[in-house]
């Protein structure tokens, strides 16, 4: 939300995202970081009109350069040229997701594709080329309860994409190691706007799932992107941390 979550961000920050489908951690409904005037922050939108470009979209406070960047993730010269245009990095938060719920039967391979490509070979790209331009930061994956404990049928090219990332952020964590921490979140529903837009009856069973009794805010999803961020946790790498208020 806009309201409620401030937090100091030193560092100059890329957040991938999709135009098809995503959470905006950084830029929409998630939070409001308040940064120093040093701080850059970088949103990857295939939409931008421009390859690189200053953004006054939603520019959280005390940020005083703020840019979208244009490129489609799923293609690797694309990803190539968007890092042409960035120098140093510190934090990365791989973002970008895609969902097209539907029957197993009714499923494409274009359709299944399209989404391993969005959210798995993307967040490959991304990380492969940010970590030539961070020599000590972070990085965080954003995967999914559905990867672990709470499967869905309708969306099993999605789970098994969200699997995929969690594969993805042991491996560059053992790669990208000792200089670059890489790190996971797997939430489960948070309060966005299509969320809240959903069949209340179908939202209130999802609520009766989780031991806390309530659907994250987005606010309890970016505090934890935050803090995996922040030098309080630079012990922490090489995990995945759920964030779903626990399962019955």
């Amino acid at each position: 939300s806009k309201e409620g979550f401030e937090k100091d961000l030193d560092n100059n920050v890329l957040v991938p995202e999709t135009a098809y489908y995503n959470i905006k951690f950084y830029q929409d409904e998630f939070t409001v970081v308040k940064a120093n005037k040093e701080a850059k922050l970088y949103l990857n939108e295939e939409s931008a009109s421009n390859l690189l470009a200053p953004s006054t979209k939603n520019v959280p406070a005390g940020i005083n350069d703020q840019f979208q960047i244009k490129a489609d993730i799923t293609k690797e010269d694309e990803v190539k040229e968007m890092f042409n245009n960035i120098t140093k990095l510190d934090c990365l938060v791989n973002n970008a997701a895609l969902a097209i719920d539907n029957n197993y039967l009714d499923k494409t391979a274009e359709e299944f594709n399209k989404v391993i490509e969005t959210n798995l070979t993307g967040t490959f790209l991304v990380t492969k080329y940010a970590s030539k331009v961070i020599s000590e930061g972070s990085i965080i994956n954003v995967s999914s309860n559905n990867a672990i404990n709470d499967n869905n049928p309708l969306s099993m090219d999605y789970d098994a994409s969200k699997a995929g990332i969690i594969s993805l952020t042991h491996n560059f964590a053992k790669e990208l190691a000792p200089n670059i921490r890489v790190n996971a979140i797997a939430p489960g529903w948070a309060l966005t706007k299509p969320v809240k837009e959903m069949d209340p009856k179908f939202l209130d069973e999802e609520k009766n799932k989780i031991l806390l009794n309530r659907i994250a805010l987005p606010e309890d999803i970016a505090h934890v992107i935050y803090f995996l961020s922040s030098e309080e946790a630079s012990y922490i790498n090489d995990e995945v941390i759920r964030v779903d208020g626990g399962l019955k």
